[in-house]
């Protein structure tokens, strides 16, 4: 079995087998990372992956996890950012149910 030799930002270098190993390759090639159990603090440790790694561990047995960008991460953002009293509105009408549906069933002013 291969061993893969990873750093533990705590512990330093340890090795690890391919079993130890997730990656997960996105389609935004800068967001891929592999993650590991570190084998002697026990700390999860996630790290970036671009190609040579994601290449590397692949010949060393780990099998990848693909994954996409959820759609709305790339939509355009438009009108002002959400501040504290938008939160705080928002947190209260949850709380009325009733007019939360009142709200929602309301016709649309242009």
């Amino acid at each position: 079995m291969t061993t893969i030799k990873a750093s533990c930002p705590s512990c330093g270098a340890v090795e690890l087998t391919s079993a130890d190993v997730a990656l997960r390759v996105c389609s935004s090639a800068d967001l891929s990372y592999y993650a590991f159990g570190c084998p002697e603090c026990g700390d999860e440790v996630r790290k970036p992956a671009d190609d040579h790694v994601v290449a590397l561990l692949i010949s060393g047995g780990v099998t990848p996890e693909v994954w996409d960008l959820p759609a709305e991460v790339l939509e355009p953002k438009a009108g002002p950012a959400l501040d504290y009293d938008d939160l705080l509105d928002f947190a209260l009408r949850l709380g009325d149910t009733d007019l939360l549906a009142a709200a929602a069933q309301a016709p649309v002013r242009s």
